[in-house]
């Protein structure tokens, strides 16, 4: 599998990057977790516009999915070569009624459904393309899912948004990559169930035995060199900073 940071700015995009967005590719699949602000632009310098073979939506919150409005219009309005044909997007339920009223003018009810094939995201095991999906709820304020991707004997692991979660450290569980967000800062922010600091994504990547923790969704407001050193005060593993462009060979 390889792995390329679109996007990592939590809540909203930063001077340097846009939010949550990460491609996934193995066998010429390619699979995007998120699209958040921004992430529509930023995608197209590691794709083309229209070489997605399917997206996953961790949850509905507008830094990881508001970019969709974008898409539907490059996918829907397309002159050359006409409307493309429905994309498989995979997202908590109502997505499709989540996008349709953030974009509020679509032609009709039903115009996202004409260029996305939506799929409601549950708890289990599915197959998307080449990868085997484990995805499970985890704790934020709204339907949220982390997800595990296995391919060829490796597997990576996005946490999406979540607070401390059991369900996270399962699919975390000896990981070869674990994208785990850290967007608050220890001793700092303390509002359960909503997100990680530093601290805690190492001691969640130490309690599964991960093998490289990758840190991301850090806000602009938040110092990432702090939840660096604390991720690294609990975790022995190799352990770094999102950024954008960045590729990873799993």
């Amino acid at each position: 599998m390889k792995l390329t940071v679109v996007g990592c700015s939590g809540s909203f995009p930063s001077a340097e990057s846009a939010c949550s967005s990460y491609l996934v590719e193995a066998d010429g699949f390619r699979l995007l977790l998120d699209m958040g602000n921004g992430a529509l632009g930023e995608l197209q310098r590691h794709c083309g516009l229209y070489d997605l073979d399917a997206i996953f939506l961790s949850h509905l919150h507008a830094d990881h999915c508001i970019d969709m409005c974008a898409y539907f219009v490059a996918r829907y309005y397309r002159y050359d070569g006409g409307r493309c044909a429905p994309l498989p997007v995979h997202g908590p339920e109502g997505t499709e009624h989540r996008l349709t009223t953030a974009y509020a003018d679509t032609p009709s009810a039903s115009s996202m459904s004409e260029v996305f094939d939506f799929h409601t995201v549950k708890p289990g095991t599915s197959e998307i393309g080449p990868f085997t999906v484990h995805t499970e709820r985890v704790a934020h304020p709204v339907e949220a899912y982390a997800i595990r991707l296995e391919h060829g004997g490796r597997s990576l692991t996005y946490s999406g948004d979540t607070g401390v979660s059991e369900a996270l450290d399962e699919l975390a569980q000896g990981a070869d990559l674990f994208l785990c967000e850290a967007a608050f800062t220890d001793g700092k922010e303390n509002i359960p169930d909503l997100h990680l600091n530093g601290r805690e994504a190492g001691e969640s990547a130490a309690r599964a035995g991960a093998r490289r923790l990758v840190l991301t969704h850090v806000p602009p407001w938040t110092d990432p060199q702090i939840n660096l050193a604390d991720a690294r005060a609990v975790y022995d593993g190799p352990v770094e900073l999102a950024a954008p462009g960045a590729v990873y060979e799993i």
